[in-house]
């Protein structure tokens, strides 16, 4: 599945295996670089927005550049959508977490296996969003997706699985 994993986007001219080796030093030292960023969020416990913005400017600047190259499935650019997914989520911004959430489910959906709990998360946190932007019916298919995979993954009486399924009830 590498290969799926590290999808180069298809151009009319194709980009050199330099170009490319030279993107996924780019992709690495910029997750580094956001890693790094978040860290001292938290350290220093500064204001909520304006350090928040910055993180998902680094994001949207990221994916920008790697997609000339790269595909929306590949590893660098959904690690870079998830961060300002999760930037999105932090600023209470559901529209933006439900856009980037939309792009990363069905390359998720493919890499990782059927029953991951990384794929559950993901539906989970969609069909939540879709609840909180009232589409009740996109909400409630997104979260019986994730109960299913949840199911497998940690029997069907897991207290969790109760919680969503009271989750749905009240909606």
């Amino acid at each position: 599945q590498d290969k799926e994993k590290l999808e180069i986007r298809k151009l009319n001219d194709p980009p050199s295996a330099e170009m490319v080796r030279d993107m996924i030093k780019y992709a690495r030292n910029v997750i580094e670089e956001f890693r790094r960023a978040k860290h001292y969020k938290y350290i220093l416990c500064l204001t909520l927005t304006p350090l928040a913005c910055e993180l998902l400017e680094i994001c949207e600047l990221s994916l920008d550049k790697m997609g000339a190259v790269f595909e929306d499935s590949n590893v660098y650019m959904l690690h870079m959508m998830y961060q300002a997914m999760g930037v999105c989520l932090y600023v209470q911004d559901w529209e933006g977490a439900l856009r980037y959430g939309q792009k990363i489910i069905r390359p998720y959906s493919k890499h990782y296996p059927s029953y991951s709990l990384n794929v559950a998360s993901m539906w989970l946190k969609l069909g939540r969003l879709y609840m909180a932007l009232e589409n009740r019916m996109a909400g409630v298919k997104a979260l019986k997706r994730a109960i299913a995979i949840m199911e497998v993954a940690h029997g069907k009486d897991h207290p969790y699985i109760s919680e969503i399924k009271k989750e749905l009830e009240d909606h």
